[in-house]
């Protein structure tokens, strides 16, 4: 019988594990098919606290993995399926048909960034292709560069890159934005914008990074190169709590509901990170609430022991 089981070792879940295993909670840390999180997919990061000279994402995770393992969590791999409880026990159903009891979980599963899913994308991941602008715009200061999407995100992105990039043209295959009114306003308004319709990105081109992208037109059939710096795709998140539903409440769009302590409907079940942050998606905030859930899940688990 476990105390605490963190699911998910991204920033989230191993900030959780770092106040876990320091109080003796000596909590499991289960690591899914992406372990390490979104991080795992970002170069430098210069936004996170402590580190003046900015450090790589995956360094990040692995420091921050070795710190928990020094105060005492345990770390297991593999996907859970499913997640039941019964009085005050907790059952985690793993894929291979194991089972793991505990008094609490965190559930710090995040959420996946959707990919085009072109030939050799994981080559450009954090290597001239990314899903965030605010975590990597910096990096494309006087450069051209492409956001694929058409929805508010889309927008938010593109207005973000103004700040840095020379040129932000967005790529929609479509010929309708589906972004809100005021977005797009707020988007056409930018004098570095421009926008190619009824279009997509079908191949990326580059040797040690992206150097350009082949385009195809969806109404002609039509393909040209186009060279870029970088490429945002802005085409949304699936959040990872399918083994959750029926128990856990989420939100239309999968999302774990949390209340201001990051507390479920269900006792002794915690959210932190993207799995329930669909605004802001940093690093530091899911450290933040990966804190907020330890603390809570610890509180718990003490006041079943009293």
């Amino acid at each position: 019988m476990e105390d605490i089981v963190i699911l998910g070792d991204g920033i989230a879940g191993l900030t959780a594990a770092i106040y876990n295993a320091r109080a003796n909670m000596n909590p499991l840390v289960v690591t899914g098919p992406e372990s390490g999180g979104q991080l795992t997919y970002t170069t430098d990061v210069e936004n996170f606290p402590g580190f003046p000279d900015g450090v790589q994402g995956p360094e990040l995770i692995q420091r921050s993995r070795e710190q928990a393992k020094k105060f005492g969590a345990r770390y297991k791999s593999g996907l859970v399926e499913d997640m039941k409880k019964e009085d005050e026990i907790i059952t985690l159903v793993f894929e291979s048909g194991e089972e793991v009891k505990t008094r609490a979980v965190i559930i710090a599963t995040g959420a996946s960034a959707r990919w085009l899913g072109l030939e050799n994308e994981e080559k450009y991941q954090g290597n001239g292709v990314s899903t965030c602008a605010t975590c990597d715009g910096f990096f494309y200061k006087d450069k051209d560069v492409i956001v694929v999407g058409g929805g508010d995100s889309a927008m938010e992105e593109s207005i973000f890159l103004t700040k840095f990039a020379s040129s932000v043209t967005v790529i929609h295959r479509r010929d309708e934005l589906r972004a809100s009114e005021i977005m797009q306003d707020r988007f056409f308004d930018k004098d570095k914008t421009d926008i190619v319709w009824d279009t997509e990105v079908i191949k990326y081109h580059g040797e040690n990074g992206i150097e350009a992208v082949t385009l195809r037109n969806n109404e002609t059939g039509e393909e040209w190169k186009k060279e870029i710096d970088g490429v945002f795709l802005a085409i949304g998140h699936d959040p990872n709590t399918s083994f959750a539903e029926g128990l856990v409440d989420l939100d239309k769009k999968g999302y774990v509901e949390v209340d201001g302590r990051g507390r479920t409907n269900v006792e002794g079940v915690f959210g932190a990170g993207d799995v329930h942050d669909v605004l802001y998606r940093q690093a530091v905030t899911a450290a933040g609430t990966g804190c907020r859930a330890a603390l809570e899940a610890e509180r718990y688990v003490n006041e079943l022991d009293h």
